[in-house]
C-alpha cells in the first residue's frame, strides 16, 4: 500500500485527499478571521508582495488556485479589468463557496471552478499567470500540480507559489515551534472551535519542501529562471518560475 504524508502521520495516498477536505469543511466559516488572528494580519503584506511580483497586466488571463476565500482573486480581478479573466479555483467546495458568497457580496466577478491541481482541466496554454497561496503543501502529488501547471500555462507565463516554508533565524527556531504546536491549535480551538485542523496546519507546514527543495521541484517540472524570496524570516516564500 502507497502512503503519503498527513501532517506527522502516514495515510493510504487515496486518504490523504479526504482527510484535508476534512480540514477545510471545518475550517471554512472561520478561515480569513483566523488568517488574521494567526499571523497578525502580516498574510496581508506576504500576498501584496506576491502581487507585486507576479507582474500581472491589465487583460491577463489568471488562474489562482487554492483561491479559497478570495482575496487574492478579488485584487486580480481588479488589476486585469473586464478585457481580462480570472478563475477562483479550489479543489474544496465548502472553501470556494465561502469565496464565491464573499466575492459576489462585494460586486466582484470572476469565474469559479472545483478543480484538483494535480490534473487541471484546462486547455493547453491558457493562462499567463498562476498563483498557488497556502495550498501546495496539501496538495498529494507536487510533482504533478507542478507539470500540470506548466502545461496549462501560456509561453511567456509565469507560476507563482506563495506557502510556508523554512525559517533561516535559527535563534527563532524554538519560539516558532511552540507558537506553531501550542499557540495555534489553542487559538483553533478558541476562534474556529477545532483544534485538530490547526495542529495539521503546523505540521504540514515541518513537512511541506523547503526553499531549495521546492526550487528544484519547478525546475524540474520544467519551469525555467526560477527563483524565491523568503518573507518574515523565511517563515513564509514566493517562489516564481517562467514557461518559455
Amino acid at each position: 500500500m502507497t502512503t503519503t504524508h498527513f501532517g506527522f502521520t502516514q495515510v493510504p495516498v487515496e486518504e490523504k485527499v479526504h482527510r484535508v477536505t476534512e480540514v477545510f469543511d471545518s475550517v471554512a466559516s472561520r478561515y480569513d478571521l483566523m488568517n488574521d488572528v494567526m499571523s497578525l494580519g502580516i498574510h496581508r503584506l506576504w500576498k501584496r508582495f506576491a502581487i507585486q511580483l507576479s507582474g500581472i497586466q491589465a487583460g491577463n488571463t489568471v488562474l489562482d488556485l487554492a483561491g479559497g476565500t478570495g482575496d487574492l482573486a478579488a485584487k486580480f480581478s481588479k488589476i486585469v479589468g473586464s478585457q481580462g479573466q480570472v478563475i477562483l479555483a479550489d479543489i474544496n467546495a465548502s472553501m470556494l463557496k465561502v469565496g464565491r458568497e464573499r466575492l459576489l457580496n462585494e460586486g466582484i466577478l470572476v469565474d469559479f471552478a472545483q478543480v484538483n491541481a494535480e490534473s487541471l482541466p484546462f486547455a493547453d496554454n491558457s493562462f499567463d499567470l498562476i498563483t498557488m497561496a497556502f495550498g501546495l503543501r496539501n496538495v498529494t502529488d507536487k510533482d504533478a500540480a507542478l507539470a500540470s501547471m506548466l502545461r496549462v500555462l501560456k509561453p511567456g507565463g509565469r507560476v507563482l507559489i506563495l506557502e510556508f516554508s523554512e525559517l533561516k533565524i535559527t535563534p527563532l527556531k524554538p519560539l516558532y515551534d511552540m507558537y506553531s504546536f501550542k499557540v495555534l491549535p489553542f487559538l483553533g480551538q478558541l476562534i474556529a472551535k477545532d483544534d485538530d485542523s490547526y495542529r495539521y496546519l503546523a505540521e504540514s507546514i515541518r513537512m511541506h519542501p523547503n526553499q531549495e527543495t521546492l526550487l528544484k521541484m519547478m525546475e524540474t517540472a520544467g519551469l525555467e529562471h526560477c527563483d524565491y524570496h523568503n518573507l518574515s524570516g523565511g517563515i513564509v516564500a514566493v517562489h516564481r518560475g517562467y514557461k518559455l
